[in-house]
């Protein structure tokens, strides 16, 4: 009876002690977790100290005293805004949307959290600020042409600003810039004539360049054609002069025997003629002296082979 007293006794009381090292052991966790803050490569742990600011810590493991210093996480990898589109008015007052998107990262992990509470905010509201100043000063068709000189003046004047708070602004990149739609209509009809144009263009000077290479092919048949001309003339003229030549050394071998018997044939051949009138030139009679002469060498010959 005494026993079974004891033990309804000592239950109680262990259960109870149980539950409150259980309760007391989660604290402990609770607090060495809060302790403790792991921090990455690329981020820093910015400390406060029952408010005020003791520096930047990490990376690694970093030891806090629990319930009274708070870290603030700053990352370092170089991010991006989206900035959505703003309407802007150019110099000569066409409307004009544009988007762009902002690249930054922190170089000063303690001025970005102690400079300045929203800086994804702060950096759109001003870029745009800036944005409309810089496309107030210039026409509509510079907008459109002159992107990249918007882009670092953009860039730059960002820059300008947010280097009191920590952050680089690394780059901004205007993504579309939306003309007015008669505008955009008129642009497309230009670019359309544009086109039309160079099509025009081209197409005449190949055909420039057509008649070019015409004249030329005609050009040069016509050089070829009066070289073989040319050559066939000095061909002729001497196959003229070998003719001539030949009957030069020819008629220079005839002696006066040949000369007479070729008169002889001739008067042979006027006799046979039907003709009842013969002309004869004044020098007639002096081409009768060759055929005497050979006459008077056949007679003399005559007579010597007889003599014989």
């Amino acid at each position: 009876m005494l026993n079974m007293m004891f033990l309804s006794q000592i239950v109680p009381i262990t259960l109870t002690s149980l539950i409150t090292i259980l309760i007391l052991l989660l604290v402990l966790v609770f607090i060495i977790a809060s302790a403790i803050r792991v921090v990455r490569e690329y981020e820093r742990a910015v400390v406060f100290r029952l408010g005020r600011c003791i520096g930047a810590k990490g990376p690694g493991i970093v030891f806090l005293i629990p319930f009274i210093d708070r870290p603030v996480i700053v990352d370092l990898r170089e991010r991006y805004l989206e900035v959505a589109k703003q309407t802007c008015i150019t110099k000569d007052n066409a409307p004009v949307d544009i988007d762009f998107l902002i690249y930054y990262k922190v170089i000063d992990p303690l001025m970005s959290v102690l400079q300045v509470r929203n800086f994804e905010g702060a950096a759109v509201g001003m870029a745009t600020t800036i944005l409309r100043a810089v496309v107030g000063d210039i026409m509509l068709d510079d907008v459109l042409a002159r992107r990249e000189e918007i882009n670092s003046i953009l860039r730059v004047k960002l820059d300008e600003v947010t280097e009191r708070w920590g952050i680089k602004v690394s780059s901004v990149e205007i993504r579309e810039i939306l003309p007015p739609r008669d505008v955009q209509e008129a642009m497309i009809k230009q670019m359309a004539a544009e086109r039309t144009k160079r099509a025009m263009i081209l197409e005449a000077e190949g055909k420039r360049e057509s008649a070019i290479k015409v004249a030329e092919g005609e050009r040069q048949s016509a050089i070829l054609r009066a070289e073989g001309d040319r050559q066939a003339s000095i061909l002729r003229a001497e196959g003229y002069a070998q003719a001539l030549e030949i009957i030069f050394k020819a008629a220079s071998k005839l002696d006066y025997r040949t000369m007479a018997l070729q008169y002889l044939e001739t008067l042979k051949s006027l006799g046979q003629s039907p003709a009842t009138k013969f002309i004869f030139p004044m020098e007639f009679s002096e081409l009768i002296t060759p055929i005497r002469r050979f006459l008077a060498e056949v007679e003399s010959a005559s007579k010597s082979e007889t003599d014989k």
